[in-house]
C-alpha cells in the first residue's frame, strides 16, 4: 500500500503542466514587450500612451 502513495506522487509530476506564459504568443504583443512597454486592456494610465496594439488588437500597447 505505501508504494500507491509512491507511484501517486510521481503521476503527479510526471503529469504536472509546463510552466510559463499561457498567453499566446501574438506577433504585436511580442513587439510590444520586447521594446519594454506593456499592454493592456482598456486605456493606458494618466502618464502612459497608446503606441500600439497587443493580443491580436484587443488590448493597448502602452508607453510613456
Amino acid at each position: 500500500m505505501k508504494i500507491l502513495y509512491l507511484l501517486f506522487a510521481v503521476f503527479l509530476l510526471l503529469f504536472q503542466a509546463t510552466s510559463g506564459s499561457a498567453d499566446p504568443l501574438y506577433a504585436d504583443t511580442v513587439e510590444c514587450r520586447s521594446q519594454g512597454k506593456f499592454c493592456r486592456v482598456g486605456a493606458c494610465p494618466p502618464t502612459f500612451t497608446a503606441t500600439g496594439t497587443c493580443h491580436g488588437g484587443l488590448m493597448n500597447c502602452c508607453s510613456k
